[in-house]
């Protein structure tokens, strides 16, 4: 009787398996390796925004200089009270999410996400071909030049310049956001992910070492609240359809570019630290020493920190706030190094907008 019985549970199992696997309402676990896989890729994928945005953010700062131009700097206020607008911005998006439907909200946002994604992945692939052209003496692509002026009662409503290239870039780029709107493919969503941390890192300017650490410091506190005290963070992670996180198939090995078990790496975790590694790399260059000493210092920290948090998620099985490791990390390393080069007083007191600090620097020198 008992083996009877167990014959027919083995074939009701059986059976339920194949079509919870037919329906893909249940989804086979990951892989080690392809978990791996996956951690590894958002590993690479966030350290090319940051090192490319990064030497950006150097030609960006020249390029303002050279014209007379003020670039505009988050102040320590701006710094200080950030956390707190974030957290007005997530708590509100949850209550969205939770009392609104989740399809119209994220359809507005992905229509908002689309056109911001389509012009600054545009941008960056115009960057790319002046940059091939340039390197191959070839202008044929930028003869045609435009300039597209809207003016409402004398006052310029719209100001702007571009080139053939940048025409071709925006057809090209807004081939992909029609792919993303229809398939939502992670593929897409991560080239729109990669345009909006490089230019975010490259405009977003912290002109001061101490309101950078003040900006990492608010947001260490906001990243652990978020996660390990609530469950705002990761219910608007999972909800919020939009390109502002890069993601990596863990079943990448069995399935291909199709897979559908993500990993996943929010942009602020690439951007803030970002931005701070990108001051640190013009305070290299103001040095004038010929090497990147802070810059590649904070750079090695990241990597250290965002495997010591993909490594404490593997462990605890638990979502983990990666700020909490990133910031440490990029704060300390950096300062270390200070102390041992004899920088210390000159990174604290570093500046990109003060004359007086400039004069003494260069009196230094």
């Amino acid at each position: 009787m008992s083996t009877a019985k167990e014959l027919v549970d083995s074939i009701n199992s059986t059976v339920t398996e194949f079509v919870n696997k037919t329906d893909g309402s249940i989804k086979p676990k990951a892989t080690p390796e392809g978990m791996a896989m996956a951690y590894g890729s958002l590993v690479i994928m966030a350290l090319i925004p940051i090192f490319y945005g990064s030497f950006k953010s150097v030609g960006y700062h020249r390029e303002q200089r050279e014209s007379g131009e003020q670039v505009e700097a988050m102040s320590r206020r701006e710094a200080a009270l950030f956390p707190l607008y974030a957290s007005g911005a997530l708590f509100g998006l949850y209550l969205f999410f939770k009392y609104f439907s989740k399809e119209h909200i994220n359809l507005l946002l992905s229509i908002y996400f689309l056109v911001l994604g389509v012009c600054s992945l545009a941008s960056v692939v115009s960057d790319f071909i002046e940059s091939f052209l340039r390197s191959r003496n070839i202008s044929f692509l930028r003869l045609n030049k435009y300039h597209l002026l809207l003016t409402q009662n004398t006052v310029d409503m719209l100001n702007m310049e571009f080139d053939s290239k940048d025409i071709c870039a925006f057809m090209a780029c807004s081939g992909i956001g029609a792919w993303y709107i229809m398939k939502k493919h992670w593929i897409a969503n991560n080239l729109f992910g990669f345009s909006f941390a490089i230019k975010a890192i490259e405009f977003i300017n912290l002109n001061n070492v101490v309101t950078g650490c003040i900006l990492l410091s608010g947001l260490f506190v906001y990243d652990i609240f978020w996660v390990f005290g609530t469950d705002v963070m990761v219910t608007v992670a999972k909800s919020f359809d939009a390109p502002i996180k890069l993601i990596f198939p863990q079943d990448f090995l069995e399935n291909g570019v199709n897979g559908t078990q993500f990993a996943m790496l929010g942009l602020g975790d690439i951007v803030i630290p970002g931005i701070f590694i990108a001051l640190l790399l013009r305070f290299d260059v103001s040095l004038n020493r010929g090497r990147h000493v802070y810059f590649y210092s904070s750079f090695i920290a990241y990597i250290f920190g965002l495997f010591l948090t993909m490594a404490v998620m593997v462990y605890w099985k638990h979502a983990q706030p990666a700020l909490l490791y990133l910031v440490p990390c990029c704060i300390i390393f950096p300062f270390i190094s200070a102390l041992f080069q004899g920088d210390l007083v000159r990174l604290i007191r570093y500046s990109e907008d003060s004359k007086e600090i400039d004069e003494s620097s260069k009196k230094e020198n």
